[in-house]
């Protein structure tokens, strides 16, 4: 328990620093310049093709001749520009998302092992293939288990526990390893990923709930549509800095359990070593005492 309030408390606190809240920002940076890249050279075919498909519609003819009673401008055009944005936000925000998710999380547990445990030796850790393969197929199996639950969200309180549970897990498993991955051995890593599975869990599941707080403010964008264009770049920045918050917080909590994982064999080692000149001592003193047999 110590050690997870300390990693808590630990990370709210590096989770205020310059350097994490320029790193936080970066989704929207590279949102902007994605969208700038995108709209010099898709903006205009993509618009004539769903305004093309929209007119195309018998169904909404009746309703574009309404609206174009009612409004002097262009409503179809004007409309085919918005569902172009609301089509292409989602992706941009995503690639954005894992883009600076793979370099975010390094640069954290970089900053902690700097910060805090400058003496931790590094050990040969898995390569960058095989951490990704490792992640791509424990987020299968989340998925997986998403779908296969999903008759059973029916039921009311299931459907706030299952789906967090599930990405709590997720979470657990792959950040905890990145975690100790320039740090830690194998042999190292399998123990206290068995050793701390429940506290582990416990941070995965919290970081879980902490993620769906940015579903709100898309919701209210939705609904909003006014809104759109300043609530969604709030979305992105909360889930950015909540993903920060999550590796910084397995970061302190995984290399702290490493490091006492190491002192304690280093103890138990020097232990062992000593054993037997303390016998050699003993025996000594016995013979001294009582001469030899």
């Amino acid at each position: 328990m110590r050690i997870l309030l300390d990693s808590f408390w630990r990370a709210v606190a590096y989770c205020l620093r310059p350097r994490v809240m320029l790193l936080s920002l970066l989704p929207l940076g590279l949102m902007v310049a994605m969208a700038a890249l995108l709209g010099y050279f898709f903006w205009e075919p993509a618009v004539a093709w769903t305004r093309a498909t929209l007119d195309s519609w018998p169904l909404l003819a009746s309703f574009w001749g309404w609206m174009g009673r009612l409004f002097s401008g262009d409503v179809s055009s004007t409309l085919a520009q918005l569902v172009v944005v609301l089509a292409a936000t989602p992706a941009i925000v995503l690639v954005s998302l894992l883009v600076v998710s793979g370099l975010m999380a390094p640069a954290l547990t970089r900053l902690v092992a700097a910060r805090r445990f400058p003496m931790l030796e590094h050990k040969k850790g898995p390569s960058f293939i095989w951490s990704a393969t490792r992640a791509i197929g424990l987020t299968v199996l989340a998925l997986l288990a998403l779908v296969v639950s999903m008759p059973l969200w029916l039921v009311p309180p299931l459907v706030l526990v299952l789906p967090p549970l599930i990405w709590g897990w997720l979470t657990y498993r792959v950040m905890s390893f990145d975690a100790l991955a320039e740090h830690a051995n194998a042999e190292e890593r399998a123990t206290l990923l068995r050793t701390h599975r429940l506290p582990l869990l416990a941070i995965g599941v919290l970081c879980g709930y902490l993620g769906a707080a940015p579903s709100i403010v898309w919701a209210s964008g939705l609904l909003f549509a006014a809104g759109f264009f300043v609530l969604a770049p709030i979305a992105i920045w909360i889930y950015t800095l909540v993903f920060a918050f999550s590796a910084l917080w397995f970061a302190h909590y995984c290399l702290d359990a490493l490091a006492q994982l190491r002192s304690q064999r280093a103890a138990a080692a020097y232990a062992s070593d000593r054993s037997p000149a303390i016998a050699q001592d003993a025996d000594r003193a016995i013979q001294t005492q009582w001469g030899a047999p």
